[in-house]
């Protein structure tokens, strides 16, 4: 192991209640889900969007997200599940796909938007701070367990995992220190969440569903490269991509025509309410 490598050494379960397995993954992928459905449902009060409606929707969205996250990770590794069905269940053991999250939860609510006649392009719009703050805090799990694979680095913040227990254990003996590339990913996230504030209450205000179309794009773009970096999602489709690469592609050609439809629809609304953000409005130029 380097030298300036970092030694990550936790066991990656925290206790087993019964048959239940709690692992820090799961943990903080349930963090991460509070955290978001928090964030956009403060968001909701702020710019004056039905609460109930809100609350509503982030509830079908977590559902169907926590769904399609499973069904992508099933998919990818079908090997590991084909003979043992039952294991498809056992979720809080670790195991899903952040693209199945988004898409299962962003499809889930948009239909029951739609259904219920909510507005749901400025809806969209505050559903993507809560979904990429989910994303965000969810990968400090990936770190603590060794969740995902990635290839060997010798940067001083390559990590070595040491737990004979972490995914990543085997993957450490085996390459030696390696990229955290989950932890990128977090950073990454938190940037563009950052971005996002600027995107609704600066630029798109008047424009609703850009904003959401903003984060797809940047998230989708991320992802591609980060993927590179990545040796768990081996596999590859047409032109030689990995799955979660070809999902990011989709996901752009799809976005920008959604992009163009709110870009040209009329402008909507009042100016940004920016001084109820508070510290976060004083930094986007807001006036007391």
């Amino acid at each position: 192991m380097p030298i300036l490598s970092i030694e990550i050494p936790w066991d990656p379960n925290i206790t087993q209640i019964g048959g239940l397995l709690l692992t820090w993954h799961g943990l903080f992928t349930a963090i991460g889900i509070f955290a978001g459905v928090r964030l956009s449902l403060e968001l909701v009060k702020i710019v004056d969007y039905d609460y109930d409606d809100a609350y509503t929707l982030a509830l079908v969205g977590v559902l169907s997200g926590i769904v399609g996250a499973r069904l992508l990770f099933v998919f990818e590794h079908w090997d590991s599940f084909s003979n043992d069905p039952v294991a498809i269940l056992r979720i809080t053991e670790g195991g899903i796909s952040i693209w199945g999250a988004i898409l299962g939860g962003v499809s889930g609510g948009l239909v029951f938007g739609l259904w219920r006649g909510y507005p749901v392009a400025r809806g969209l719009d505050l559903a993507s701070f809560g979904i990429i703050l989910g994303q965000a805090v969810g990968r400090i799990g990936d770190l603590v367990n060794g969740e995902h694979l990635a290839k060997a680095s010798e940067l001083p913040w390559a990590v070595f995992y040491t737990h004979e227990d972490s995914p990543a254990f085997v993957h450490s003996l085996l390459v030696g220190a390696h990229h955290p590339a989950t932890t990128y990913e977090l950073l990454g996230d938190l940037v563009i969440l950052g971005a996002l504030f600027v995107l609704l209450f600066r630029v798109f205000w008047h424009k609703p569903g850009l904003t959401f179309c903003c984060y797809l794009v940047g998230y989708a773009v991320m992802r591609f490269f980060l993927t590179y970096l990545r040796i768990d999602s081996s596999e590859t489709f047409l032109l030689d991509l990995r799955v979660p690469q070809l999902v990011s592609l989709l996901v752009v050609l799809c976005v920008l025509p959604v992009a163009w439809y709110f870009a040209t629809r009329p402008s909507v609304g009042e100016p940004a309410p920016l001084h109820r953000l508070g510290p976060i409005g004083r930094l986007l130029g807001a006036r007391s």
